[in-house]
């Protein structure tokens, strides 16, 4: 999960500081003894409770949908085998906006990357994806998009990451990628004016 409760800094001048939730293989609803508690699970804790916490990005979906559609196996571990739909995970993004909302937060949702040639990789996972980043796109439930999605793909083959940007995985974004998603971010959304 990529969740980053963004928290002011007393100091001159506008000042942001990042705490990244990150956990590699995470998903939004399910827990898993291999990848961790779920986003959902750990939202409060991780996220709302974190001292001087204003905002959060929401960057979490893709490990739902690649665990439910993808190849039985993925690593050689054993996948959870659950099968998650897009509407269920609008509902886990749903309520992790009421929670947010809730505490006076306010809350961006970010479009999931694309994914093709990741070992979990499927049509059927596409589809969701796709899907997913419409609702996100769309909703107005967030309070703002950061189209990460459109940042990375490749522009020759949109349902890649751009080879610029591509750790080499195709699921998991280089450094330089990871400073275009950073790039992408507009301050004046965090900033508030």
């Amino acid at each position: 999960m990529r969740v980053w409760p963004l928290q002011e800094l007393a100091v001159s001048g506008p000042t942001l500081a990042v705490a990244d939730e990150g956990i590699g293989g995470n998903r939004v609803l399910t827990d898993s003894p291999f990848y961790g508690v779920s986003a959902e699970a750990r939202f409060e804790r991780d996220v709302l409770d974190q001292p001087g916490v204003r905002d959060v990005i929401v960057l979490e979906g893709i490990n739902d949908i690649g665990f439910s559609a993808g190849p039985p196996r993925l690593g050689g571990l054993p996948q959870p085998g659950t099968a998650i739909s897009a509407a269920q995970i609008i509902a886990g993004y749903q309520q992790l906006i009421a929670a947010a909302h809730a505490r006076g937060l306010r809350i961006f949702g970010a479009t999931l990357l694309p994914f093709q040639g990741a070992g979990y990789y499927s049509a059927a996972g596409e589809a969701t994806r796709e899907a997913v980043n419409h609702w996100i796109r769309t909703s107005g439930a967030f309070d703002g998009v950061i189209d990460f999605d459109k940042v990375m793909r490749d522009s020759a083959d949109p349902l890649r990451l751009n080879p610029l940007y591509d750790s080499g995985d195709h699921l998991h974004p280089s450094d330089a990628g990871y400073q275009a998603m950073a790039d992408a971010i507009n301050l004046a959304l965090l900033l508030r004016g």
